[in-house]
């Protein structure tokens, strides 16, 4: 749903979310930030259009408990504003961008503990007949999201017309990235959704091609945050410290266990990056660069192997 804006700029902030979504960006992160600064603004009383430097340094200001990655972007969605107005003939100053440094490390499951997630959700139960339920999703969406590594808005956005239980396929459609993606799977995943599907089938909700593959008792889509709830119940049945844990971990750790696997095979992990990547639905393999460093920090006996098999691959120099 697009965003409404109230403020002195709520005009060109329209203008300026149109544009960037005709250039083929979603900007749904952008029109947020954007959501926010309006508010801001009108928190000001500001009432004549113009970025002043006051309000620039007042909006880049830092918050205590804020990423450097957030802060940067409300600073970028700030310049962005700022430099349009000033085409528009609207004098703004424009903030100079802070340093940003991305401290962030996500958590990586050992193979054992995605055995305790797995054996958790199986375990777990609703403790009442709330129809919007989402427990009995959890087994099979909790797998598929750490046997695909898609994003859990990816696997919460599926309609049945996507997913192809004979061929072993997802197709992803108008993903973060703004394209489309076929995602095969394993036959064990495949054995576990069709599982899945078996008791979902016994449910009296109508079915059809754009009926969500994953639903609630009443056969809704499900809500993004009440999964996050049921999975902080997962971590706590599987003696996992939730702390700092995330859905979206499970995303990371299949990057990991994969290019584990694949070095394991005797590929070396840069020729994996090219796999994995568009895999991923990562546009450049800048983005798939760092799980090679996580994936040599957790299996440093595995690196120390590859290392020693490509030993004599290329040529010593000779010292004189």
């Amino acid at each position: 749903m697009n965003k409404l804006f109230y403020g002195i700029y709520a005009p060109h902030m329209k203008e300026l979310v149109d544009l960037k979504r005709s250039l083929g960006f979603k900007y749904s992160g952008g029109e947020f930030v954007l959501s926010i600064l309006d508010r801001f603004t009108m928190e000001r009383n500001e009432t004549t259009a113009g970025i002043t430097k006051e309000l620039a340094d007042e909006w880049c200001r830092k918050r205590g408990n804020e990423s450097n990655s957030y802060h940067y972007k409300r600073c970028f969605i700030l310049q962005s504003l700022s430099s349009f107005l000033c085409k528009k003939g609207i004098r703004s100053y424009i903030p100079q961008l802070p340093p940003v440094k991305n401290s962030f490390i996500p958590y990586i499951f050992s193979r054992k503990e995605i055995e305790e997630v797995f054996s958790a959700c199986d375990r777990m139960e609703s403790g009442n007949n709330d129809l919007r339920s989402t427990v009995f999703i959890m087994p099979s969406l909790i797998r598929t999201l750490y046997g695909t590594g898609i994003r859990i808005s990816e696997a919460l956005a599926l309609v049945n017309r996507d997913v192809s239980l004979r061929d072993n396929y997802f197709t992803l459609r108008d993903t973060k990235n703004g394209t489309d993606r076929l995602i095969p799977f394993s036959d064990s995943l495949s054995a576990v959704l069709q599982e899945y599907l078996s008791y979902r089938n016994k449910l009296p909700i109508h079915t059809s091609g754009e009926t969500p593959f994953f639903v609630t008792l009443k056969g809704d889509f499900c809500d993004r945050d009440c999964i996050y709830r049921r999975f902080c119940k997962v971590l706590k049945l599987a003696n996992i410290p939730k702390d700092r844990v995330r859905v979206h971990d499970l995303r990371h750790t299949f990057a990991v266990h994969s290019l584990a696997r694949m070095a394991e095979a005797g590929m070396d992990l840069y020729c994996s990056l090219p796999v994995l990547s568009p895999y991923l639905g990562h546009q450049s393999l800048k983005a798939t660069n760092s799980y090679v460093r996580l994936t040599a920090d957790m299996y440093p006996e595995l690196i120390r192997k590859i290392d020693l098999i490509c030993f004599d691959v290329f040529p010593k120099l000779l010292q004189s």
